[in-house]
């Protein structure tokens, strides 16, 4: 008999989401804008230590239009975490502007200071702009905005931060985004939080503010009838899907908590492997969305192995993200690396990190975690 399958990061939703969407339904606001989305934005910013909020489609579309209320154009260069999920570059080049990728620091994933500056310097003293820089919230861990924003802040360049894997997680007290004159958070349906599909940008300035929801919004110009002078996007969040996010910001510390849990128990299941490392450092202000591994290269056995043995037990796991430099799409661009990405790529797995995980999953990912060991072991 197959057992049931163990996913990586399913949505996690219950009773409290169903009246949440019955309401939104029965209050008749079925349109995109309306009072659930309005209170979504507000406690998101808030959750954020924000002022505003607009919420979006998706993730991708934040990022979009939070660059162009940056004020990125059309051949800017844009640098970015390359250890990322596609969307971040591909948000860059929407706004056709042109991606730099940094590489990342070895035990975070996330992007190196060092490199940014390096990166900076040899852009800068080429006489060529650089519109924004976007580092990545790797895995539900802060990026180290406190050197970040200071090598930024140098050169006057403003930065989006991509916080759309770390909601409720914060970089030395403060919450995740919190920095840069603007954030994004994502709801896709794999996050820590969700709303199917959805995502929002988070600002304390209003004209930033204003900018995005005008860019969502079809650009459409304050007039009793359509008039559009720029190009705009169809990409406002609806009321009904804010209805459900509402409801998850109601439970998202009790999901942390349940994902720190996890992470705890796979420190303890990989306590004592030699080689192998419970990937992200101190966890202590971190969402922990994903729970990964990062395997050494002496070793007997890959990160693929251990994936290919879960996947016949009907457990899920990923390799981390493919650096957006060694991407078809985009490595013809330039990029400021040092291998760590690679490293990660490599050996780097993620493992099953839901909130909603039952003891019977737990149980399941575990033995089958155990019975690779033993196997490898000999």
């Amino acid at each position: 008999m197959v057992s049931p399958r163990v996913y990586l990061s399913p949505p996690d939703v219950g009773a409290l989401e169903r009246e949440y969407l019955l309401a939104a339904l029965d209050s008749g606001w079925v349109a995109p804008e309306g009072p659930q989305l309005k209170a979504f934005e507000s406690e998101v910013a808030e959750l954020s230590g924000r002022e505003f909020g607009v919420g979006v489609s998706s993730g991708t579309a934040a990022l979009h239009v939070g660059l162009l209320a940056l004020g990125v154009q059309r051949g800017d260069l844009v640098i970015c975490s390359t250890l990322t999920f596609v969307a971040t570059a591909n948000a860059i080049s929407y706004c056709g502007a042109i991606p730099i990728f940094v590489d990342s620091e070895g035990q975070t994933g996330n992007m190196s200071a060092p490199l940014l500056r390096e990166a900076i310097s040899q852009i800068v003293s080429s006489g060529r702009k650089i519109g924004a820089v976007v580092p990545v919230d790797f895995l539900g861990k802060v990026a180290n905005y406190t050197k970040i924003l200071q090598i930024c802040s140098e050169h006057g360049i403003p930065v989006l931060a991509d916080a759309a894997e770390s909601l409720g997680a914060n970089h030395r007290g403060q919450p995740a985004g919190s920095f840069g004159a603007a954030a994004i958070f994502s709801f896709n349906g794999n996050k820590i939080a969700t709303t199917s599909g959805g995502g929002m940008v988070v600002t304390d300035d209003e004209q930033i503010a204003l900018r995005v929801k005008f860019l969502a919004g079809q650009s459409r110009e304050p007039v009793t009838h359509y008039e559009h002078q720029e190009l705009g996007y169809n990409y406002r969040l609806s009321n009904i899907l804010a209805a459900l996010g509402r409801s998850q910001l109601r439970r998202l510390p009790a999901m942390i908590e349940k994902r720190r849990e996890l992470r705890s128990r796979y420190r303890e299941l990989f306590e004592g492997v030699e080689g192998v490392v419970v990937f992200g450092g101190d966890d202590q202000e971190d969402n922990c969305w994903l729970t990964s591994i990062a395997v050494s290269s002496k070793l007997n056995w890959a990160a693929s192995d251990l994936a290919r043995f879960l996947e016949s037990a009907n457990v899920e796991s990923r390799p981390l993200w493919k650096p957006m430099h060694l991407q078809p799409l985009y490595r013809h661009c330039e990029s400021f690396t040092d291998g760590s990405s690679e490293v990660l790529f490599a050996n780097g797995l993620a493992l099953p990190s839901g909130s909603n995980m039952t003891d019977s999953q737990w149980g399941q990912t575990a033995q089958a975690i155990s019975d690779f060991l033993l196997k490898v072991r000999g």
